[in-house]
């Protein structure tokens, strides 16, 4: 869309190139200029009526404070649209002899509850990543289940066994989808076999399907008895080598496969995600110690082999290297339809805002899907050995992990890990999977993942970004990485409170992008951040907007000028012109006026639902009425649910607590917006209470989903 207009950069070996979108950050900016203008206006409005005292001091109170909000989130989201850029690389521009330049790279993939984060979809993601198109000896797969279960640690086993002949299977014939459930499915992955059609492949394919169902059927069975699903709340830790980085007796050949089980114990705090991270960043660091590491979620598998060679296409470039902490590629879903009522593709996200924010210093981490510099956990791109300097006090006592710290080369880390026997290797590495391991260091503080906020990605992100560290984001045309995303309402709120809660207590944490990131980034990248950590604020504006004004069209208290006075056009022009911007946002990424529809309507159901459930869930934990809990999302498919989300039909089921305060806000706007309409024919004052009869009706429409839930739910009833 922007093809007329773009200025590209090319790196000097023509890796990657970046297009500035000079066009859209025209059109943004120009729009931003006149939005703003009009918004000035209409405060100017609000408050000389208010100051004269000549207007319902109440109502017109909470309704400008509403707008004040929606206008504090309005000026913090302008930021993504000064100057976004795309990316794109060349491998087939890749140097001669760069395999063997190519930095190791260690996957850590992440599990918690094998009954919500099914197993055989657990383990398609590791063997997706065991099988990434990267040299197997600069590769390595590490598990962690921090559910310690019997039946993630039998299928790892079991994985490892299938991977070694599904590996040189994908090889061989170039397969691009290399997790093998996709690969099987004719709705995913059908264009693949009708590349190759000869009969060796045919054999070959037919063979490796018996062995895939065969692994199957082995961890279906075996995960029948319930004990193998129980998780243990008290464990001790367990690590162990799947299969080792080197040709195995059959003549197989893949990357290392470790399961690790951190420690858990009640007297110890937990961490949650952030310190499983941590641990596999230990224990991986003595055994391949990859420069790199890819995380990926456990239901986010590798949909294009060549994932990782994109990212170094990066790291290789001598500008930018030296200061890039990570590579981010979007996180796309294999089960969202075209209709996409729950908002799971996250479309104005890794289509839109992520592209912004690369146009800045980069995005921020988005929990998956990310190629990070290790080292860029521990310091600063100007003080790259600064965290050598105590090192015990940073990372600990152990002497192997602070070793490997100081290897400069693949060499150095091969030539230490001889000095140690396997078994002394694994006890070390169960010792640095200790929760006592973690006591009287900066885990967590200054290295690592950090522990101030439950969301562990979103906040190192962030510090890293105030650090000096720069990120980049890649929107491939092939995904390469796909997941599974929500369908149903209880699992989106649930997820979204978890998110707002989060975000909202670092918004208000001394770590404030208002405060703390103004003076460490710029100003536009701070208010990129500003946005992500208050944006649950609309929970009150959009309260205050779907009460408010209904209850004074009830009582004929007009809040908004006639509809012949000349200021309502201002408020007219703030309406249209939002609507209009959201409209060009929607089409400039492909979409059509159905994704504008369900965007607009899930809005408003998120902001007094799962926005509005995590301000209040981060208050309780403030005043100590909760403790702090890491939400699970449930990642297993139900056939009803999905045939549902197939007919384009919100799912409330289980999701009852969430609706309440959108349920009473229609109830509302039903009583008032006819209550209203018969108060001004008996009345006739059409003309005072015009914007409120229009407001009233937008929200009703917006509703319609919850008023059909509601008239079903009665129904069943009867």
């Amino acid at each position: 869309m922007d093809d007329p207009d773009h200025h590209q950069q090319h790196d000097p070996i023509l890796l990657h190139s970046c297009t500035v979108h000079r066009y859209s950050a025209t059109v943004n900016r120009l729009y931003i200029l006149f939005h703003f203008t009009a918004i000035l206006c209409l405060f100017y409005y609000r408050f000389t009526n208010l100051l004269s005292g000549n207007v319902p001091m109440i109502p017109w109170s909470l309704i400008t404070l509403a707008e004040l909000v929606l206008t504090f989130i309005w000026l913090t989201v302008q930021s993504f649209r000064w100057l976004p850029v795309t990316r794109s690389v060349s491998l087939e521009n890749s140097p001669a002899g760069w395999e063997a330049m190519l930095p190791g790279v260690d996957v850590f993939v992440c599990t918690a509850d094998p009954i919500k984060e099914p197993t055989l979809g657990v383990m398609n993601t590791v063997i997706s990543a065991l099988a990434l198109d990267y040299p197997t000896d600069k590769m390595a797969v590490y598990l962690s289940d921090d559910g310690g279960s019997k039946i993630t640690f039998y299928a790892t086993k079991e994985a490892s066994k299938f991977a070694k002949y599904w590996i040189p299977f994908c090889t061989k014939y170039g397969i691009k989808t290399r997790n093998p459930e996709a690969y099987f499915s004719p709705l995913l992955a059908k264009h693949e076999t009708l590349l190759h059609t000869h009969d060796q492949f045919k054999a070959d394919e037919a063979q490796i399907k018996s062995k895939y169902e065969i692994y199957k059927s082995n961890v279906e069975k075996f995960g029948k008895k319930a004990e193998n699903n129980d998780v243990a709340v008290e464990r001790p830790p367990c690590v162990e080598i799947m299969h080792e980085n080197n040709i195995d007796e059959e003549g197989s050949k893949m990357p290392l496969l470790v399961y690790v089980s951190r420690e858990r114990r009640a007297s110890y705090p937990h961490r949650f995600k952030a310190g499983a991270l941590n641990t596999l960043l230990r224990v991986s660091g003595i055994m391949s110690n990859g420069p790199y590491i890819l995380v990926l979620d456990c239901d986010m598998y590798c949909n294009d082999p060549s994932s990782a060679r994109q990212a170094m296409c990066f790291n290789f470039d001598p500008n930018i290297s030296p200061s890039l902490a990570y590579v981010q590629f979007p996180q796309m879903f294999y089960n969202v339809n075209d209709n996409d009522i729950y908002e799971g593709s996250g479309r104005s996200a890794y289509m839109s805002m992520w592209q912004g924010m690369d146009g800045l210093r980069g995005p921020t981490l988005s929990g998956t899907g990310y190629y990070l510099k290790r080292i860029a956990l521990f310091t600063t791109p100007d003080q790259q050995d600064k965290h050598l300097l105590q090192p015990e006090k940073n990372f600990g006592n152990s002497r192997l992990l602070i070793g490997s710290l100081k290897a400069k080369n693949d060499k150095d880390v091969a030539i230490r890990k001889e000095e140690y026997s396997s078994d002394s290797i694994l006890e070390e590495a169960k010792r640095l999977a200790s929760c006592a391991y973690e006591v009287n260091t900066n885990w967590g503080k200054e290295i690592g993942y950090l522990y101030e906020s439950l969301l562990e990605s979103t906040f190192t992100g962030y510090i890293l970004h105030c650090k000096g560290w720069i990120s980049v984001y890649l929107y491939p045309k092939r995904p390469c990485f796909l997941g599974c995303s929500n369908i149903d309402m209880k699992d989106s709120m649930t997820q979204l409170m978890k998110w707002c809660s989060g975000l909202i207590d670092f918004g208000l944490s001394r770590f404030s992008p208002i405060i703390y990131g103004f003076s460490r980034m710029s100003i536009l990248q701070s208010m990129c951040y500003a946005y992500f950590t208050f944006l649950p604020l609309f929970s009150v504006a959009m309260t205050l907007y779907g009460t408010v004004p209904q209850l004074c069209l009830l009582t004929g208290t007009p809040l908004y000028p006639k509809v012949s006075n000349s200021w309502f056009a201002v408020f007219s022009i703030v309406f249209l012109s939002s609507l209009c911007n959201h409209l060009y946002d929607v089409l400039s990424t492909g979409e059509t006026l159905r994704t504008l529809w369900n965007e607009q309507r899930f809005w408003m159901i998120q902001s007094v639902s799962g926005n509005l459930f995590g301000c209040i869930d981060m208050l309780m934990k403030r005043i100590g009425a909760k403790k702090a809990s890491f939400r699970i999302s449930n990642k297993a498919m139900d056939k009803e649910k999905l045939e549902k989300y197939e007919k384009g039909k919100y799912d409330f089921e289980g999701a009852d607590i969430y609706m309440v305060p959108m349920t009473i806000m229609v109830i509302l706007n039903i009583v008032c917006f006819f209550g209203g309409i018969i108060r001004l024919v008996l009345e006739n004052n059409m003309e005072d209470m015009f914007g409120q009869l229009v407001l009233s009706s937008y929200v009703l429409f917006l509703s319609y989903p919850i008023i059909e839930g509601l008239i079903s739910s009665k129904s069943k009833e009867n």
